[in-house]
């Protein structure tokens, strides 16, 4: 087939640190290239990625914040314009487009006469996405987790698929760092106080990993500052290649939403290193994390405490097995695709 992925103009495709939206798609569309797949990826300028087509405008917004200067709040609608026009002028020679971002890009997409897939990298049970669902009855919604297919309507659900990542991008680590690590943005979304929380309960150190949330950035000055200390460090954002030694020395993972989360990718990009998680029970986390293989789900803070020293005697290797055995690029990669034949 085919195919062509629609992506967000915020980050390129793939992203160099954050980014965890173009990261599944970069995944997903490598992947397809490589099952013999013709993919097409209308995405920004300073994105790219092997054996795959790319249709391009200008660069990504954080393309031109690199170039010095912060961008004015217009920018990024008239990028979304100009990649509307592209999609306008070569959607029709693909077989199915899947998009993943900008609601805009559905009434071009179905102007174009061919199966409309979209993936909500987010959760679906907000008034936009619910009237989206209602003004676009015939998009086919791909959901990242049983929980998020919940706020679909089953007319618009055209199955569940979890994220999958290459099982060579990371390998099995020793954790031998001994500390608690943690990657997100700095926002009580995430809750990273849980884990600095966590780790002084526990007499452990903290590695915090993440940018400060644009929307929230008052979260990190008056939640996450004042307790960095040589026991808990913030490191910013990091890449894949810097993420093997980030998670892989870690002796776990701590993931402590506050929120639904759609699916979790840090879950098991830790899991890829074989280091156990840790995990608040909300959203997606029971359907990714596998009770006492690959970490463990708690319910509070107390619990976390409690279940800790349990958690770290889970076997690294297990939990890099059943990482390889749930979520590799392949079976995503080949489920989606499934779904687009059978529309």
């Amino acid at each position: 087939m085919r195919i062509g992925h629609v992506a967000p103009l915020v980050y390129p495709v793939p992203p160099s640190t954050y980014g965890g939206t173009e990261r599944v798609i970069a995944d997903l569309a490598t992947a397809q290239a490589a099952l013999g797949h013709d993919v097409v990826l209308f995405a920004s300028e300073d994105s790219g990625l092997e054996r795959v087509t790319l249709l391009a405008g200008r660069p990504s917004l954080a393309g031109w914040k690199a170039q010095g200067s912060e961008p004015p709040p217009g920018l990024l609608a008239a990028l979304e314009a100009d990649q509307l026009r592209q999609l306008l002028a070569h959607g029709s020679e693909c077989d199915v487009i899947h998009l993943h971002g900008p609601a805009q890009s559905s009434a071009v997409a179905e102007s174009l006469g061919i199966p409309v897939f979209r993936t909500i990298h987010w959760r679906a049970d907000e008034l936009d996405h619910k009237l989206h669902f209602e003004l676009f009855p015939k998009e086919r919604v791909i959901a990242i987790s049983e929980r998020q297919a919940k706020d679909i309507p089953s007319s618009s659900l055209a199955g569940t698929v979890h994220h999958g990542i290459p099982v060579d991008r990371y390998a099995l680590g020793t954790g031998s760092g001994g500390y608690l690590a943690f990657l997100g943005r700095m926002t009580d979304q995430k809750r990273p106080d849980r884990a600095i929380a966590l780790g002084a309960s526990a007499n452990l150190p903290v590695k915090l990993a993440g940018p400060v949330d644009p929307g929230n950035p008052d979260y990190f000055e008056r939640v996450v500052r004042p307790k960095l200390s040589a026991n808990v460090q913030h490191v910013g954002s990091v890449t894949d290649a810097q993420k093997q030694a980030f998670l892989g020395d870690a002796a776990a993972l701590v993931f402590p939403i506050d929120w639904p989360e759609p699916f979790g990718l840090v879950m098991i990009e830790a899991m890829a290193c074989g280091t156990p998680v840790l995990a608040w029970r909300n959203g997606s986390v029971a359907e990714v994390v596998d009770e006492g293989v690959s970490g463990i789900i708690v319910n509070d803070m107390a619990e976390a405490s409690a279940r800790l020293p349990e958690l770290l005697t889970l076997d690294r290797g297990k939990v890099r097995k059943r990482f390889e055995e749930r979520f590799g690029v392949g079976r995503m990669a080949a489920a989606i695709t499934a779904l687009y034949r059978a529309a």
